[in-house]
């Protein structure tokens, strides 16, 4: 069983940047992503990584702002976002899941994710 522990978010002003944090409870081969729900929307991804770092994926919402990146010693994903604005406000959620498939077709779909953070609440003021 695998236990994801995530930590930053709040309430900030557009424009300005925060950064997420997902460390897994054990040794992590696992491929990550960050999804985001806001209030009467479905699940989304924002961004995800293979199990070595190596691929990348984002939402075209948020392409040249955020940024996921991994620290497998650690088993530590970060999300870095940038230029923050009012509609990035959701719940973020960080998610892994064992390689399984082509991570390029299915890193969208939260049902492929087996194992879920306890969600962070990001807050973009206008």
């Amino acid at each position: 069983q695998v236990q994801l522990v995530q930590s930053g978010g709040g309430l900030v002003p557009a424009g300005t940047s925060l950064t997420l944090s997902c460390v897994a409870s054990v040794r992590n081969p696992y491929r990550m992503a960050w999804f985001r729900q806001a209030p009467a929307k479905e699940r989304e991804v924002v961004a995800a990584i293979s199990s070595m770092g190596s691929r990348m994926y984002y939402a075209d919402s948020v392409k040249g702002r955020f940024t996921i990146s991994r620290d497998n010693p650690k088993n530590t994903v970060y999300l870095q976002m940038n230029n923050l604005k009012p509609e990035d406000t959701a719940v973020y959620y960080c998610a892994a899941t064992l390689p399984d498939g082509v991570f390029a077709t299915n890193y969208m779909d939260p049902k492929k994710y087996a194992y879920w953070g306890q969600g962070t609440q990001v807050t973009v003021s206008s």
